[in-house]
C-alpha cells in the first residue's frame, strides 16, 4: 500500500494504518525523543504520547505543507523538548547516576546510531561545517536557539539565519 493511501487512512481512523504507520516510524521518533531527553523509559513514554497526538490531530496534516515523517518528526521533537523543560523531568534529573553522563560524553560527538535509521546523517553530512554544527544542536540535541547561540559563541541572529538557510539546504537535497 502506497504511503499517501496510508496516511489518508490514518487520517480516517483507521486503526490498521496507525500500527502500520507506528511500525514504520517508531524507531526513528524514539531516536530523535532520545537524543535529547537521554533517558529511553522517558523517551518510549514520549514516544506514545506522539503518536496519540498524531492520531487526534491527523486532519491537521497537509501533504501541501510537506512530507508525513517531517510532520510526526517535528511533533516528537516539540515534545520531547517540553518533557525536558517539564518541572518533574528537571526534579528527576537532580541526582543523576555517573552512567548519564558517560553516555552523553559518548554521543556528544556524533548523531546516534538510533537518529541515523532515519537516513538523516549522510544528508547532513554533506552540509558545511557551520551547518552540521547548528543543525546537530538544535535538531539532534535539542537545544534552543539561544541556548545554542550560547554554546556555539554566536548571535543569536546568526542561529536563526544559519538554521533557517541550513535547513533549506537539507530541503533541496532530500527532495532532489
Amino acid at each position: 500500500m502506497d504511503l499517501d493511501n496510508l496516511i489518508v487512512r490514518f487520517q480516517q481512523k483507521d486503526e490498521k494504518a496507525f500500527e502500520k504507520l507506528y511500525s514504520m516510524y517508531s524507531e526513528s521518533m524514539h531516536g530523535v525523543i532520545y537524543n535529547i531527553v537521554r533517558d529511553h523509559a522517558i523517551a518510549e513514554e514520549v514516544m506514545q504520547d506522539v503518536f496519540i497526538k498524531a492520531w487526534h490531530k491527523s486532519g491537521s496534516y497537509s501533504a501541501k505543507k510537506g512530507r508525513f515523517f517531517t510532520w510526526i518528526l517535528n511533533i516528537s521533537r516539540n515534545a520531547a523538548i517540553d518533557k525536558t523543560r517539564s518541572k518533574a523531568f528537571k526534579n528527576s534529573k537532580q541526582n543523576l547516576n555517573s552512567d548519564y553522563f558517560v553516555d552523553t560524553i559518548e554521543t556528544s560527538e556524533n548523531l546516534d546510531a538510533i537518529t541515523d535509521a532515519i537516513g538523516v546523517k549522510k544528508f547532513v553530512s554533506k552540509l558545511a561545517e557551520k551547518c552540521k554544527k547548528v543543525i546537530e544542536l538544535l535538531y539532534f540535541k535539542g537545544y534552543t536557539q539561544s541556548e545554542a547561540s550560547e554554546a556555539l559563541d554566536m548571535p543569536i541572529g546568526t542561529i536563526k539565519t544559519r538554521n533557517r538557510n541550513c535547513i533549506q539546504e537539507l530541503r533541496n537535497m532530500v527532495l532532489n
